[in-house]
């Protein structure tokens, strides 16, 4: 609050112009003259209320708040506020700092009665939302925006500390656990399926050397009949030709009868045959 002829406002802030105690304009930064106008020879009074527009931060510290299932819980609140309204912010409440605090308090304390410790713990954004949500249409109407209101610290009582320390504790071991069992069974799968890709690889090349020995044999057997074929054929050839041509046959007995001559350990049996008068034979 100021009286002087000529004022400087900053940035930061706004001015409430008030003339004789009644709200005349809202001043904006820079330089503003302040002259003390004459009314029936008496002057006026003039002054100035700075309001600061800036973001700022207010703790709510320490209360102690039952929840839905009775556990007593001290919760500290941060909130961060700025007035956009600097008329709404000085005519419509006392203070409107104070304000502010009461509302969040009593709206810290609504959302807290309705929820349980459990929901507390694994929730506490809802905590955040539920405060923001309540307070943020009220504080607007005084003039202060209010960008968050997060729960900043929560306090149990020392046994139930001492409870949840242990909850912790055992949900870390759990959680550890699970991660073991879960890389434990990530092994073990990834060796049935190497074991099950290798004995596929095994199966596949069994079945290929199988269906290989198979061609093969077929193969041999083909070659085999079909050498046996040109053989057969061959006797059939030579069949004809020896019984064409009678002294073939005889060269042939010829040729193996010399073959047989140059083994020293070959006997030759012949079978002659001498022609009797009554027309039989008789064996020499």
């Amino acid at each position: 609050m100021t009286t002087a002829r000529e004022i400087i406002i900053k940035d930061t802030h706004r001015g409430l112009k008030y003339v004789d105690g009644v709200l005349t304009t809202v001043l904006g930064a820079g330089r503003h003259e302040l002259p003390k106008p004459r009314l029936f020879g008496r002057t006026l009074q003039v002054e100035v209320v700075l309001v600061d527009m800036r973001n700022r931060d207010l703790t709510i510290k320490g209360q102690e708040i039952l929840t839905a299932d009775k556990v007593a819980i001290r919760v500290s609140i941060l909130v961060q506020f700025a007035v956009v309204d600097p008329k709404a912010a000085v005519h419509t409440v006392e203070n409107y700092v104070d304000r502010l605090y009461s509302d969040v308090q009593l709206a810290a304390r609504r959302s807290l009665a309705a929820m349980t410790l459990e929901e507390i713990l694994t929730n506490r954004t809802r905590l955040s939302d539920d405060i923001l949500r309540d307070v943020k249409e009220a504080a607007a109407g005084y003039g202060v925006a209010i960008a968050r209101a997060d729960v900043k610290d929560l306090v149990f009582p020392g046994n139930l500390q001492e409870i949840m320390n242990k909850v912790l504790a055992a949900e870390r071991t759990s959680q550890a656990q699970l991660v073991e069992a879960r890389t434990r069974a990530d092994v073990q799968r990834i060796d049935a399926q190497t074991k099950a890709d290798a004995a596929r690889v095994q199966a596949t090349a069994d079945a290929d050397a199988v269906r290989v020995k198979a061609e093969a044999d077929a193969e041999a057997t083909r070659l085999k009949v079909q050498a046996e074929r040109l053989a057969v054929e061959e006797r059939s050839k030579a069949a004809a030709a020896f019984a064409a041509h009678p002294s073939l046959m005889r060269l042939e007995e010829l040729t193996a009868l010399r073959d047989l001559a140059r083994n020293a350990n070959a006997r030759i049996y012949l079978d002659f045959k001498e022609p009797v008068t009554n027309g039989d034979s008789k064996e020499r």
